[in-house]
């Protein structure tokens, strides 16, 4: 599933960056799938990348309908929310293809003072969420101040994060590796620092604005 989210969102991601009109489309299109159930939107059909999940498929064992409905929510759910978070930004690449799950990219986010904590409830109530529908609403939430603060997340990995929480003892998982890496992520220092010295302060701007936490489309 990792693989072909973020073939399709990379490419997607290239063709929006460079204004391509088609690409330019795409996005919105993708965006009014966001909170719809992956059935009930055709419109979106080539777009998501399960078609090339389903082309890497042994034609001698084909999957089986539980794990179709996984691969296909997980799918839906996290390029649509690429979409949202790319909305609008030519100028940086909101996938990273480079292991960024959502602990560390929340964990970025916070700028260490009081008012990181709302942020680290959200994180907290998107991995404790009971089910499906409410977990990508409240990822939906944090997206939003991803996108505000421009920071990047790694969509392919969402996706496997996705399919894998709809799984027996998922949801357990999951929010084991977002916790870990929420912990586990250290900011880069100043590289013209001395190496004892202390780290670099936190970025503050995306503490900015806290009342706009609305959903938008």
């Amino acid at each position: 599933m990792r693989w072909a989210v973020t073939a399709r969102v990379s490419s997607l991601q290239e063709g929006y960056r460079k204004d391509s009109p088609r690409a330019v489309q795409d996005l919105a299109r993708l965006r009014r799938g966001i909170g719809r159930q992956a059935n009930e939107t055709p419109d979106l059909w080539g777009l998501l990348g399960i078609e090339q999940f389903y082309a890497a498929q042994p034609e001698d064992r084909p999957l089986s309908e539980a794990k179709a409905v996984r691969a296909e929510r997980a799918a839906h759910v996290a390029v649509t929310l690429w979409a949202l978070h790319q909305q609008s930004n030519r100028t940086k690449a909101m996938h990273a293809d480079d292991g960024a799950s959502l602990g560390a990219a929340v964990r970025r986010l916070m700028a260490g003072t009081e008012s990181d904590e709302p942020i680290r409830k959200r994180l907290l109530r998107a991995g404790t969420a009971t089910t499906f529908d409410v977990l990508s609403h409240r990822l939906r939430e944090l997206v939003v101040l991803l996108r505000k603060a421009e920071i990047p997340l790694d969509y392919g990995l969402l996706a496997d994060h996705l399919e894998q929480w709809q799984k027996p003892g998922g949801p357990t998982r999951v929010r084991q590796a977002w916790g870990r890496d929420f912990h586990a992520y250290r900011r880069p220092t100043d590289p013209e620092r001395p190496r004892n010295s202390t780290p670099e302060a936190p970025d503050t701007h995306a503490t900015a604005d806290r009342d706009d936490m609305k959903d938008q489309t």
